[in-house]
């Protein structure tokens, strides 16, 4: 059997949208969906004024009516998807990125109560990325998700493949074209020591970074060839550029920025305003996705 798609939930109406979503993907690639709830729970060294409710039998039900809701949303979505639920224990970040070993794919809202307002851009958001093993898509806005295209950004530097080969089999399992997007504000440093002009033509400049990109998908083509792409070399800033290609998009694709910190200022800034779900994809080998 598949790996499953992994999607936490919390109640909200955001945590919701991000089940639809996760049920439908899970359609697409065959997999069954796990619908996890988090039992958060304060840390006994910070002092809490009112103190939060003890887990008691009233929160247990109250958890799995939660579940029995969601899950009765993914079935309504896609029927023919296998649907577990499950509560877990301990720490947000700890406790889905523990389940997201064998999965898929992370799900999860872009709003919600709890610990899950701070899984989209607080402390939670750094752990969960740094201890994932698998992509994490947050579905941030009502009804996101169907727009017509793939969109990627595509940054030119080492070791970016895996963000790209998750674009590419994205567009295949939804039979949409790709929107390859290359932002520059400055002109591209290729190696170390390289260093950046004081002054630069931005005609020059920009047909350099459209070279530049054209090289970042050399083989692409040949790997995926059902699949129509195009290059789009923006001068501006990423996290603009990406926003603005959003509203066509039924997913966003970028790369974390790093093992330490998911949310760097052009994810973060992106997570702000895009119109669709976005999708972070971890770069190192051991975290590539696996369809």
């Amino acid at each position: 059997m598949a790996d499953p798609i992994v999607v936490g939930v919390d109640g909200s109406a955001p945590s919701l949208q991000a089940v639809a979503w996760a049920a439908r993907e899970a359609a697409l690639r065959g997999a069954p969906l796990r619908i996890v709830h988090v039992a958060l729970r304060w840390a006994y060294d910070v002092p809490l004024v009112p103190q939060p409710a003890h887990w008691g039998p009233d929160m247990e039900a109250a958890s799995r009516q939660l579940l029995r809701q969601a899950a009765e949303r993914a079935r309504a979505d896609a029927p023919a998807v296998t649907v577990t639920t499950e509560i877990l224990d301990g720490a947000a970040a700890e406790a889905i990125a523990a389940t997201a070993r064998s999965a898929q794919l992370i799900v999860v809202g872009g709003r919600g109560r709890g610990g899950f307002a701070g899984l989209l851009l607080g402390s939670v958001s750094g752990d969960l990325a740094a201890r994932s093993p698998c992509p994490v898509v947050i579905v941030g806005r009502p009804q996101a998700g169907h727009g017509a295209e793939i969109v990627v950004g595509v940054t030119g530097r080492p070791g970016r493949d895996p963000v790209v080969r998750f674009a590419f089999e994205e567009a295949v399992l939804r039979r949409l074209p790709l929107r390859a997007v290359h932002a520059w504000t400055h002109p591209a440093v290729r190696g170390p020591g390289d260093m950046q002009p004081l002054v630069y033509d931005v005609e020059s400049v920009g047909q350099e970074e459209a070279r530049l990109l054209a090289e970042s998908l050399a083989g692409w083509r040949e790997k995926f060839p059902d699949v129509t792409f195009v290059e789009h070399v923006v001068h501006g800033h990423p996290a603009k550029a990406l926003g603005d290609a959003s509203p066509s998009a039924a997913l966003v694709v970028v790369g974390a920025p790093g093992r330490t910190s998911l949310f760097g200022s052009t994810v973060h800034a992106l997570l702000h305003h895009a119109q669709a779900p976005v999708a972070v994809i971890p770069c190192t080998p051991a975290r590539a996705h696996r369809l």
